[in-house]
């Protein structure tokens, strides 16, 4: 991919980012109908924080709200203000919301340990063993659909049901082109927006910025391929794209079949898991489109999943 294309994604990232920042925190008054609230946004504190020692790590996290618990977790570059702080305040009023900063992310400071997925998922596991909660939601986000797919590997004991947003459980998930764009990616490209300013207001070392870009993007440098393990996850899963997005339609579709979708309901019963392909949306555009995830997170997580076919 061109330098320049690279470079306008740098700069849509950065438009994104800061208008997702300045959003009127929203809140849901009926099902389905999502308005902002700036008082929302105001007053809400995470009833918990800190950090937990998992795997090497102190690990950044915040917890809001009660009731079931659901772990968010944040893509590449991200932090909870900059990925979560127009999501939190939508979920928390009906469950316990879990957020958590990544190794060299936010206030979560690298080690010498390399990145991984399967590192990152861990650090998962571990942090619910902290708050000494046995099974959780887990609500993954690009980088984080992939820190999520391994969390239902590794750990489907503690798994209740898991949602995607915009991830690949394969290398070539991606579009090739998108693909093509990881080893080009550079902390030049992302010099002056809110990744980097992010960055350097929560105490990390600014002449640090690049090894953490380099870091961070290593971990996609390398082929992986976990579908035969993805196909067999027992939890159900909800796999969110854009028709815009940076995903595969056919690397979506695969699973949801390998899931029991590609049946007509009404004859078979429905799937427990599903499949969303949302219109005029991008992978950064995913995360601005609270008026539409939000009910059907929702919907799912709250749903009996029954896959008996309606009655006429």
């Amino acid at each position: 991919m061109h330098k320049h294309l690279l470079s306008r994604i740098a700069l849509v990232l950065a438009i994104a980012l800061g208008v997702s920042c300045q959003q009127q925190a929203p809140r849901q008054k009926d099902k389905g109908t999502v308005t902002t609230d700036t008082a929302a946004k105001a007053s809400l504190k995470p009833g918990e924080s800190g950090y937990a020692e998992v795997n090497g790590l102190k690990m950044y996290y915040e917890v809001y709200g009660q009731g079931k618990p659901l772990v968010l977790i944040h893509g590449s570059f991200m932090t909870i203000p900059l990925n979560w702080s127009h999501i939190i305040p939508l979920l928390a009023p009906h469950r316990k919301v879990i957020v958590a900063e990544m190794q060299a992310h936010g206030r979560t400071r690298d080690t010498d340990r390399p990145m991984s997925y399967e590192g990152m998922a861990d650090d998962v596991s571990g942090l619910l063993q902290h708050l000494k909660i046995d099974s959780a939601d887990i609500l993954g986000y690009s980088m984080g659909g992939g820190v999520a797919f391994q969390f239902a590997i590794r750990h489907p004991g503690q798994l209740r049901r898991l949602i995607i947003l915009s991830g690949t459980y394969a290398h070539n998930g991606w579009w090739p082109d998108v693909e093509a764009s990881f080893g080009a990616m550079n902390a030049d490209m992302l010099k002056g927006t809110p990744i980097e300013q992010q960055y350097d207001s929560l105490g990390n070392d600014p002449a640090r910025f690049p090894d953490f870009i380099k870091k961070v993007m290593s971990i996609d440098l390398q082929p992986y391929d976990w579908t035969a393990a993805v196909k067999q996850i027992k939890a159900p899963l909800f796999m969110v794209i854009g028709d815009a997005d940076g995903v595969r339609y056919e690397h979506a579709i695969e699973l949801f079949k390998a899931k029991g979708g590609g049946k007509m309901g009404d004859l078979h019963g429905m799937p427990q898991s599903r499949l969303a392909i949302l219109p005029g949306t991008t992978h950064i555009g995913m995360m601005l489109h609270n008026n539409w995830l939000i009910p059907m997170i929702e919907d799912f997580l709250d749903s009996d999943l029954s896959t008996k076919p309606p009655m006429f």
